[in-house]
């Protein structure tokens, strides 16, 4: 997918309730299009929108992905349910640990994709008076 053309967020407002939405989204995507675990029409689905040859609506309109979408969910939920205790604390710290350092970049991404914050310091008037400037 590297040399083909991607997606920018925007391209996902029409599913997306703000662009941070939007942006999470893409990089869900890009996740499994990216990771080699996923396969078969999950992936296959995420390429078709990144590269938008299919839009989101329409990927989500399509039985077969859905179903895949489906099929992965449910065994996501069969894994959990067969969890010890023990797998299920260990799950919840891992789990922290990465939702803390997914934070940590998507804040780091924020301040690069928004520029400069709204935080700037300015230095007080000369003259102390705020109705403008007398000689």
């Amino acid at each position: 997918m590297s040399n083909e053309r991607q997606i920018q967020d925007e391209d996902l407002m029409d599913v997306a309730h703000d662009p941070e939405q939007a942006h999470r989204l893409r990089k869900a995507l890009k996740v499994l299009a990216d990771n080699p675990h996923v396969g078969g029409k999950l992936q296959e689905m995420a390429r078709e929108v990144l590269s938008g040859r299919i839009g989101m609506k329409d990927a989500i309109a399509t039985p077969g992905y859905m179903d895949a979408l489906g099929d992965r969910m449910t065994e996501i939920r069969r894994a959990a349910e067969n969890q010890t205790m023990a797998e299920r604390e260990e799950s919840r710290e891992k789990f922290a640990a990465w939702q803390k350092e997914q934070e940590a970049t998507e804040d780091e991404e924020r301040a690069e994709r928004d520029g400069p914050s709204g935080t700037l310091v300015t230095a007080p008037r000369r003259g102390g008076r705020s109705g403008g400037h007398r000689d």
